[in-house]
């Protein structure tokens, strides 16, 4: 597995009221991914990117919502959403703010 193709399989962590409670709860940390990613490429992704153990990873693809404004119909596009459930003793914390060097 290529190191570059691990960066670009995670986007961003997916942040709602129902990932946060399940965050706490169940530890279980929510991403969205890139579509044509797998279990085990989003496992090696988060292992080596947070340096965490992963226990199972659980994917589905969120179908896009149809939007009407009078004659116009758009729709927009599907996305995967990835369920990854961590080891107990092991957390990720997206509270803390990463310094960037902006030039």
């Amino acid at each position: 597995m290529f190191n570059d193709r691990l960066l670009r399989v995670l986007y961003f962590p997916h942040m709602s009221e129902k990932s946060s409670s399940v965050m706490e709860k169940c530890n279980v940390v929510v991403f969205s991914v890139k579509k044509t990613s797998t279990k085990s490429e989003i496992k090696n992704a988060v292992n080596s990117l947070f340096s965490v153990d992963v226990c199972n990873v659980r994917t589905l693809i969120v179908k896009g919502k149809v939007k009407k404004r009078g004659k116009n119909i758009s729709k927009c596009s599907n996305w995967k959403k990835a369920y990854v459930t961590l080891a107990s003793g092991h957390s990720i914390d997206f509270t803390t703010k990463i310094k960037k060097n902006v030039y």
